[in-house]
């Protein structure tokens, strides 16, 4: 999630870089909310500064023995702590607006991404190795993997739509084995842990990895009287969240 920080000091700046990706930035929204919070702010402060006076002239009003005086300077008091609830509860409201606002904006390109919308916009950062050449027309792998009954497109079809395969057999084995082939290497010689976590997780966990508001629409979600949590497509947000919330307590 970008900084807000950001928005409130560059906001012009961040506006450009966002237009590059085909990003809009609403930059009358964002500071008609600010506006709004720096209000509740300065009231909140004006509110507090007179609920502190009062509660200092009903210590001098009581030292007078002038009970009546100060029972009318405390329930002024407590009309002003009312009106600051309410302030909360405000400033609770824009926060959460804000949060949302900012938490719907893509990241910022590095500025070195060449700008463009087509595959012919990309440019080559380099190559490594070249491509083989062979001595006959070689044929794709899904017309090999289909040709061995390997894999299923018209059944994957029915299943879950285009672009999708069943696979069966070797080739279903092939893709365990070298799922296996990768985890085996990192945890074996490149010092990873291997960890096995729920398929499903709370929103604040999956928001604090990407913006649960731009992608809630395309997540199966689960919902009980108390919690509602997500069905996710990786271990990214529980590992994510995981190491987040450890380092938080300060452990290691």
């Amino acid at each position: 999630m970008i900084d807000i920080q950001l928005l409130r000091t560059e906001i012009d700046a961040v506006a450009k870089r966002l237009a590059t990706r085909g990003y809009t930035l609403d930059i009358a929204g964002f500071r008609a909310l600010e506006e709004k919070r720096r209000q509740i702010q300065t009231a909140t402060e004006q509110l507090q500064s007179q609920r502190n006076a009062l509660a200092k002239q009903v210590g001098q009003e009581k030292a007078k023995k002038d009970e009546a005086q100060a029972a009318a300077l405390m329930r002024q008091g407590a009309e002003l702590g009312e009106k600051l609830k309410q302030m909360e509860a405000d400033n609770a409201a824009v926060q959460e607006k804000l949060r949302e606002f900012v938490s719907l904006i893509p990241n910022l390109p590095h500025a070195s991404v060449p700008v463009g919308s087509r595959p012919e916009d990309a440019v080559e950062q380099r190559r490594w190795g070249e491509p083989r050449t062979f001595g006959f027309q070689p044929r794709d792998h899904v017309d090999i993997g289909a040709g061995l009954g390997g894999l299923d497109f018209d059944t994957a079809a029915k299943l879950a739509g285009a672009r999708f395969v069943v696979m069966k057999g070797a080739v279903a084995r092939l893709h365990r084995a070298i799922a296996q082939f990768m985890l085996d290497t990192h945890t074996t010689e490149h010092d990873y842990t291997e960890v096995y976590t729920p398929y499903m997780v709370s929103g604040a966990c999956a928001d604090g990895v990407t913006s649960l508001a731009k992608f809630k629409g395309d997540l199966f979600r689960s919902r009980t009287a108390t919690c509602t949590s997500s069905r996710l497509r990786s271990t990214r947000s529980p590992i994510s969240c995981a190491t987040r919330s450890c380092r938080s307590k300060g452990c290691r």
